[in-house]
Formats: structure tokens, sequence, C-alpha cells
């Protein structure tokens, strides 16, 4: 995944390896900021995604000269959540779900959107060996680090990385379900 336009000053976004080194050094900082600025954890996330997004698509454009890839993340993100907040200005109609359900007098979604949910998750995680289901339940489903993972299970970091990037690989090319 190495895009070869990057020149010299590439911030290695468009490597397997410099974005997973970034999501685990940068992610938590970058989705504690957007929280500080936007106050809804989904918001947060969208924010971080924008960022990172941003990030790999202008990788070639990176100055090591000017500051670190944290810093200019940190930079990128601001830019973002700048845009998601003119965005909400400017359409007011927009209420979150606590808004709607403290209105509405009902509750969070209900069970039957969880299992549905839980039951699609399960059938996708079916398609998967069983290292590469380990591997992804834990890094992504659980949000724990690759190293840590790869401590539990007694592989080299490098083992679960690639894991569950042949997982997500492979998850890509199943048919979409309609």
């Amino acid at each position: 995944m190495t895009d070869n336009s990057c020149g010299a000053h590439c911030a290695r976004l468009c490597t397997t390896d410099g974005l997973a080194e970034v999501l685990a050094s940068d992610r938590g900082l970058l989705h504690w900021r957007a929280m500080r600025s936007l106050g809804d954890p989904g918001l947060a996330e969208h924010a971080v995604q924008e960022t990172l997004l941003r990030g790999w698509r202008s990788c070639r454009d990176f100055d090591a000269r000017k500051g670190s890839v944290r810093t200019w993340l940190l930079a990128i993100e601001r830019n973002v959540v700048v845009d998601i907040v003119r965005a909400r200005a400017a359409r007011p109609g927009d209420v979150g779900w606590d808004d709607i359900t403290e209105v509405a007098g009902c509750g969070k979604p209900d069970f039957a959107d969880g299992l549905v949910d839980g039951l699609l998750v399960d059938q996708l995680l079916a398609c998967l060996s069983e290292p590469q289901r380990a591997a992804v339940v834990e890094v992504i489903l659980r949000d724990r680090g690759y190293r840590e993972v790869a401590a539990d299970f007694g592989v080299p970091v490098g083992t679960v990385k690639t894991r569950v990037h042949y997982a997500l690989r492979s998850l890509r090319q199943l048919p979409e379900v309609a």
C-alpha cells in the first residue's frame, strides 16, 4: 500500500507500517482533542477518521523541517474540527440521539437493532481463519494495541499486523449485503 507519488518529505501515512505506527501512537491524542472540542464521541471519531484520511491524501506534502508528523496531524485535525463545527452551525436543525430521546421520552435504539448488528459481525468474523478472527476481535473490536495483543498471543507484533491486514482485505472482497 505504498503511494509511489510520495517524495522525500513523505509522512509515511501511505504505507501500512507508517499508518499503523501513527494509529498506535497518536490515535488516542487525536480522539481526545476532537472529543474535547466537539463534545460528542461519534463526531470525535469522525474527526479522527477525516484527519487520517486528509493526512493520507496529502502524505507527500509533509515537511519534517516544519515539525513532526504528530504536529502536522494535529494541525489537520484542527481544520477538520473547524469544518465540522461550521457544518453543524449551518444546519442548526441537527440534533443528537440523546436530544431526540429526551424530547420523545423513549429509550436508546431497541434491542433488535443491536442484535442484527451483532449477527452481521458474527457472520463476517466466521469467514476468517481463527488466528485472523482473534486478531481482528482484539485489535479492532476491543481497540487494543498491536503490541499488547502480540504479547498476549505470544507472537511478534508484525504477525498480529499481518493477520489484521489480511483479514480486513479478505472482508473487503466479500460481496456486499443488500
